[in-house]
């Protein structure tokens, strides 16, 4: 009996995340399918090393009195962000672009780095890039932000699964591009690590569950 029950505990593990086929597992894919662009390098991002993170602070300083606007910065990770446009479309595109870096890392459970993903690992580290903590779940992520129809779907949004044997959430991703009724996802997969999928796959379409908007 506890051989039986051990068999099913590990069916049900590798269900989770689970996808039937990838659609684009390297960068270089997306960018010749159209999928993904890299946006274009302009002044308003940059890395921030010590030095430009000492350069930023006596810029801070000298326009404490000016109307500017203060960049959005997130100073607990080690390469941080510097965002001067605060516009919703562009952080969205920044947030395509943090997250096709990793197209290609493989599947680790628990994982948050590029030594590996899980689901909600990889949706939780790229927006943590810009100083927006997700919970760390994928259940708990798809109680955060704006539910929407289908139908209104945009870029930038999540998107929630449930997968075969569960009765919650538990595999979520960040939609990409929308054309028509096809949307694709980034995300990570069991079997084939971050890659992006379409709604339009089998699997996925019986597995959808909701999609939420956090960035308004």
């Amino acid at each position: 009996m506890r051989h039986y029950l051990f068999i099913i505990s590990i069916l049900l593990l590798f269900t989770a995340c689970k996808p039937t086929s990838s659609i684009i597992t390297s960068k270089d894919v997306a960018v010749k399918k159209g999928i993904y662009t890299q946006p274009v390098a302009s002044k308003t991002t940059t890395v921030k090393s010590k030095k430009s993170q000492k350069e930023y602070t006596n810029r801070q300083t000298a326009e404490a009195s000016s109307p500017k606007k203060t960049p959005l910065i997130n100073d607990q990770n080690e390469s941080d962000i510097i965002i001067d446009n605060e516009d919703s479309n562009y952080l969205i595109s920044q947030l395509i672009h943090t997250a096709s870096d990793n197209l290609g890392v493989t599947y680790r459970g628990g994982g948050t780095t590029k030594d590996g993903f899980d689901c909600s690992g990889l949706m939780y580290s790229t927006f943590k890039k810009f100083d927006i903590t997700l919970p760390r779940s994928s259940h708990q992520m798809a109680e955060v932000g704006k539910p929407v129809d289908v139908q209104e779907a945009k870029k930038g949004d999540l998107i929630f699964f449930i997968n075969r044997g569960q009765r919650r959430i538990n595999h979520v991703g960040m939609i990409v591009e929308v054309n028509g009724d096809d949307i694709k996802f980034i995300h990570s997969s069991t079997q084939s690590g971050v890659i992006i999928s379409s709604l339009k796959e089998s699997y996925y379409d019986r597995t959808f569950k909701q999609i939420n908007r956090v960035i308004q």
